[in-house]
């Protein structure tokens, strides 16, 4: 064995045991998303606005403070609380349960005062007739029958004398012990020194909980609240009390609640989708390429380990910021498998080229590699452009998927590129093979694509316009509720229910705008969305008109006007930074400003006509789907690069025999085998997410789908001819 073969199969042997090692044991080097384990992921906006200017940083910065220690008691054990722009705070909180309480505690603002109640009860009739006198406030005891109360304005305490608060359930109605402070326990036997046989309320976040007479002095340090809790709000409270009270009032502006059951069904979904579609393409490519397709499945299955090795290790690296791997970043492992073989064929089509024109193996398979290496590298680049725009704007599960792309192109282009040339040279130096046989779909071809190139055009046009219009006649509609504002609930029943049936209830209840929405194949599951905050609503509904049929919260999604708007302007944002960015590389990496422009344009169209296409089959563009669109302008450059760098070699080779459009048509007619194969490769695995990857990646695979279809199409019939137009003006031009 030569040393140069032996050093590269050590360099393998060592990278994937690497890998191995840092991948094991699998739960304890993996993080799983919210979406996978469940859990909670809030914005909240502090609202600042009643606040001094000066002292509203210092108030958002105290509602993390306090927001921290409240989530910290619940043992929710690697949440994140940290501030995002000048007055919100992100909150992710895995494991959440019981979705009331968790949103109670994040908005009670839990402002405790003590104050004086008038005896005087002519004053209080003179109040409750609308006479309030200066310096009191009318105020209504909590309870069954509401008490009218003549309260003091001023309080008397306030609760940051508490230095303990603690649920008591030892009586029949909970109630809430407060231990106070050194200073507080002085103040407040003060308090009940000089106002025995006086009412003394408590009132919380302006309520009146209670209002207790006091019989005697109180010198213990210890009291206690009653005031007809649940144990429930007896926790609640205790926890607010005892964290602090927050400096201003708190507002949800985004919600995404992740119930333990769907979190386990993604996962399931996901595994199951990236295995058959794995499968598919390994059958797929092993039938076509023979022993080729051998090799390049196996490099698909390091990749995988290589793709996972290296998440572990990041995270063994960076305890601090640890991936995480979301539902999206399963299909994102899926689609790199997919995207993977990509550059495996370009290789076997240009190792079958080499053989075609009598070289030996040996030089084919090394002529094959270094002809494919600059079209693999360009293709994996645009991608990672338009997967770094992701990352960088995306959020959450987002960004889980830029970074298992990413992670996965990187490990591609190891696996391709070194580690499958490395196996063929293994092979041939031992004389195992000495030829390489391979199957043929698509022969020699002599297609005159760039005459027929009017009528496409054509066509691409008015499919535009009809996408185009349809969008704007739907408005709202066309869009989830993560650009349009909104809630969705989704439920899982025990026994099959009819969305006509759930409808006619929401309606009868007053919900008339809600839209539900079934899968044909699932009468379980009912997704509701609402154009506003329903939840406690909808649930008390559901129990009511399904009595006999359980049911169980599976998510929970709400997104305010103000993030709406945000997310909005982030995707139109990272979508024309990531053309801009793919644009730039092509026009510099071929030379030519023209290639780069009819690139950009041919992307526009595909992401254009897949929005029109998917809206027009009644789905709704959300943050996912732009997740997909973004990853078709990444991808789709990937044929355009291919005939572009044979575009270039052929007009070195025959470009003063040939005019323009017939380097193209032949360009095309060579490259068009590995475009359908390409575009077949990656269409399994997407095929596979969009049977098997669940609901929540349905939309998402369809719109891939739909765009790598179209992505194949305008290669052919957009790009190259925009690219012959533009040279023809120049000629003009300058005769």
């Amino acid at each position: 064995m030569s040393k140069n073969l032996k050093n590269r199969l050590l360099i393998i042997a060592g990278v994937f045991l690497g890998a191995i090692l840092f991948m094991t044991p699998l739960d304890k080097r993996i993080n799983l998303g919210l979406d996978l384990k469940g859990g909670m992921h809030l914005v909240l906006r502090v609202d600042t606005s009643a606040l001094p200017e000066k002292a509203r940083n210092d108030a958002v910065l105290r509602a993390i403070e306090i927001l921290r220690n409240r989530i910290d008691s619940l043992g929710a054990g690697e949440m994140v609380v940290q501030r995002q722009g000048e007055d919100q705070i992100l909150l992710q909180i895995p494991g959440v349960t019981d979705r009331e309480k968790a949103v109670e505690m994040v908005k009670r603002v839990a402002h405790l005062e003590f104050r004086l109640v008038s005896d005087d009860a002519d004053l209080l009739k003179k109040a409750v007739a609308g006479e309030i006198p200066p310096g009191y406030e009318l105020k209504y005891a909590r309870g069954d029958r509401p008490e009218a109360l003549l309260v003091e304005s001023n309080a008397v305490m306030q609760g940051d004398a508490v230095a303990d608060a603690m649920p008591d359930t030892s009586s029949l109605m909970p109630r809430i012990t407060l231990r106070f402070k050194s200073d507080g326990a002085r103040q407040f036997a003060e308090l009940t020194q000089a106002n025995v046989d006086r009412r003394l309320a408590i009132v919380l976040d302006g309520e009146v909980l209670s209002a207790p007479n006091i019989r005697e002095p109180i010198l213990s340090g210890d009291a206690e609240i009653s005031g007809d809790f649940t144990y429930d709000e007896a926790s609640v409270l205790a926890l607010a009390l005892r964290s602090g009270s927050l400096p201003a009032p708190m507002h949800i502006e985004e919600e995404r609640t992740i119930g333990p059951l769907l979190g386990m069904d993604s996962i399931s979904s996901g595994v199951r989708a990236t295995l058959v579609g794995t499968g598919a393409v390994v059958l797929f490519m092993a039938s076509y390429y023979l022993l080729g397709g051998v090799i390049a499945s196996l490099a698909l299955v390091l990749n995988l380990l290589l793709t996972i090795g290296v998440m572990g290790f990041l995270n063994v690296m960076l305890p601090q910021s640890p991936m995480t791997l979301t539902l999206p970043g399963i299909a994102g492992l899926a689609l790199t498998l997919g995207m993977a073989v990509d550059a495996n064929i370009l290789i076997n089509e240009r190792i079958r080229e080499e053989i075609d024109i009598g070289r030996p193996l040996s030089a084919a398979v090394n002529a094959g590699y270094d002809r494919a290496l600059s079209a693999i590298i360009d293709s994996n680049l645009t991608t990672l452009i338009a997967a770094a725009m992701l990352f960088y704007f995306g959020s959450g599960p987002i960004k889980g998927f830029a970074v298992t792309l990413t992670i996965g192109l990187l490990a591609s282009l190891f696996t391709a590129v070194f580690v499958t040339r490395t196996f063929f040279l293994f092979l041939i130096e031992k004389n195992v093979v000495k030829t390489l046989k391979m199957a043929r779909i698509v022969g020699e071809t002599k297609f005159n694509f760039i005459n027929k190139a009017p009528f496409f055009l054509v066509l691409s046009a008015a499919i535009i316009a009809w996408g185009i219009t349809t969008i704007v006649q739907k408005k709202d509609q066309a869009f989830g509720i993560d650009f349009a504002g909104g809630q969705v609930q989704e439920y899982h029943f025990a026994s099959p229910v009819e969305a006509d049936a759930v409808r006619a209830a929401l309606k009868s209840a007053g919900i008339a705008d809600a839209v539900i929405q079934q899968f044909a194949n699932d009468k379980h599951n009912v997704i509701i969305r609402t154009g506003e905050d329903t939840y406690e609503k909808v649930q008390t509904t559901l129990k009511e008109s399904f009595a006999d049929n359980s049911f169980e919260t599976l998510r929970i999604e709400k997104v305010g006007p103000v993030v709406g708007k945000h997310l909005r302007q982030q995707a139109i944002l990272a979508m024309l930074l990531a053309l801009a960015g793919i644009m730039i590389y092509v026009a510099f990496r071929f030379r030519h400003w023209d290639f780069g422009a009819a690139g950009v344009i041919a992307l526009l169209h595909d992401v254009v006509i897949s929005m029109g296409l998917l809206v027009l089959m009644g789905r709704q563009i959300d943050l996912l789907v732009v997740t997909a669109l973004l990853t078709i302008a990444g991808y789709s450059i990937n044929d355009t690069i291919v005939i572009y760098d044979r575009v270039r070699e052929n007009i070195n080779q025959k470009g003063k025999k040939m005019s323009l459009a017939d380097v193209l048509n032949l360009s095309l007619n060579q490259t068009l085998g590995r475009t359908i194969l390409t575009s077949l490769s990656t269409s399994l695995v997407v095929v596979s997410l969009f049977f098997l990857g669940g609901e929540v990646l349905n939309a998402f695979a369809l719109t891939l789908l739909i765009g790598f279809i179209v992505g194949a199409y305008s290669t052919i019939y957009i790009v190259s001819p925009l690219v012959l137009l533009w040279n023809n003006l120049q000629k003009k031009a300058g005769s």
